[in-house]
C-alpha cells in the first residue's frame, strides 16, 4: 500500500508499478534466453539483434498481459479488499480505467512495432513472415483477453494451458527459429519444461485467490478441481516440469554436461512442493509465488548457462 501522506505523484508511480507487476518479467525472458542458448549450443551463429528484439517483444506483451489483467478483473469486480494478494492501481483507486485503457493502447502499439522490427530483421522470407505474424497477432489477442472481454479465457479455466502454449513453445520453440531460421525436435522438451514452470507460478497464484476468485465467477482451473486438486495438480506440475528438464539435459548431456546446473533449483522445488502438501489456508501461499518464480529462474538460467559454458 503506498504511504499515508505521500504525494499523489508518488502515489501514481507506485499504482503504475504495482500494475505492471515487475517481477513476473522474468518468467517473460526465460523461454528466449532458453531458445537461443539451444540454437548457439546447437551450432547456429547467434545475432545479437534479433534476441534482444524477441527479448523486447516479450517483455512488452507481459507487461501488456498485466495492466489489461488489472483492468479486466478490476471490470469484472474481482479484485476487491479482500484479495489476498497485492493491491493493484485500479483497486488502490490510483489509476482511473480511462488511464489503464490508455497504457493498455500504447503497450499493445509498442510491442506491434518492436514485433514488426524483429520479423524484418529475422525472417528470410515471405511465408516465414506471415507465419510470426500470425503468432504474434495471436499473442496479442492471448495478452488481452485473458480476463478482458465477455469471454476471457482466465475465467473459464484456460489460463494454465495459455501460458504453457505461449511461455513455453511459442517462447521456446519460437525464439530458437528465429536466430537459425529451422526446426529442431530437442526444442521441445526444454520447451515443455519452461511452459510449465510459468505454469507453476500461475497456479500459486490461483491458490492464494482461490476462494476470492470462486466468489467472483473467476473459473481457474485451480478453482475446478478445489483446494485439495489444486495442491495435487501442483505436485504434478513439480513433478512434470523437473521431469522434462531431465528429459532435456539427458539430450545435451554428451556434448553440454554443464546443462545439470539446473539441479541448483532443486531446493527451491522441494519447497514449493511441501508448501504444497502442508498448507491448508489459502493466505499461505503468500509467500511461494516468489519461490516458484525463483524456480524458473534458477532452472532454466542454469540449464541455458550450462549450454553456453559447455
Amino acid at each position: 500500500m503506498p504511504l499515508e501522506n505521500t504525494p499523489p505523484r508518488l502515489d501514481a508511480i507506485y499504482a503504475w508499478i504495482v500494475s505492471l507487476r515487475l517481477r513476473t518479467l522474468p518468467l517473460a525472458c526465460c523461454g528466449i534466453v532458453t531458445g537461443n542458448a539451444l540454437a548457439v549450443s546447437l551450432g547456429a551463429v547467434w545475432r545479437g539483434a534479433v534476441f534482444w528484439l524477441t527479448l523486447a517483444t516479450a517483455i512488452l506483451l507481459q507487461l501488456l498481459a498485466n495492466l489489461a489483467n488489472d483492468y479486466g478483473d478490476f471490470t469484472k469486480s474481482a479484485d476487491t479488499s479482500q484479495r489476498l494478494g497485492p493491491k493493484r492501481g485500479m483497486q488502490l483507486g490510483l489509476i482511473t480505467p480511462e488511464a489503464m485503457r490508455k497504457a493498455i493502447g500504447v503497450t499493445a502499439l509498442l510491442a506491434m512495432f518492436s514485433g514488426i522490427i524483429l520479423m524484418a530483421f529475422a525472417c528470410a522470407s515471405l511465408a516465414d513472415f506471415l507465419v510470426f505474424l500470425g503468432l504474434g497477432l495471436v499473442s496479442l489477442v492471448a495478452a488481452l483477453t485473458y480476463t478482458v472481454g465477455r469471454h476471457a479465457y482466465g475465467y473459464h479455466g484456460l489460463g494454465d494451458l495459455a501460458v504453457l502454449v505461449f511461455f513455453g513453445w511459442v517462447a521456446v520453440c519460437g525464439s530458437f527459429y528465429l536466430q537459425t531460421r529451422a526446426f529442431a525436435w530437442q526444442t521441445l522438451a526444454p520447451a515443455t519444461a519452461c511452459g510449465l514452470l510459468c505454469v507453476i507460478v500461475l497456479n500459486v497464484n490461483n491458490m492464494r485467490d482461490l476462494r476470492e476468485d470462486r466468489l467472483h465467477g473467476k473459473i481457474t482451473l485451480a478453482v475446478r478441481l478445489g483446494e485439495r486438486g489444486a495442491r495435487w495438480y501442483h505436485l504434478a506440475l513439480l513433478a512434470a516440469g523437473f521431469a522434462f528438464l531431465v528429459w532435456s539435459a539427458c539430450l545435451l548431456d554428451e556434448q553440454r554436461p554443464w546443462v545439470w546446473l539446473f539441479l541448483l533449483a532443486l531446493p527451491f522445488f522441494c519447497k514449493n512442493a511441501l508448501a504444497a502438501l502442508r498448507y491448508r489456508e489459502p493466505e499461505q501461499f503468500r509467500a511461494q509465488l516468489g519461490i516458484a518464480i525463483q524456480i524458473s529462474i534458477v532452472a532454466l538460467g542454469g540449464f541455458a548457462a550450462g549450454q553456453l559454458i559447455g
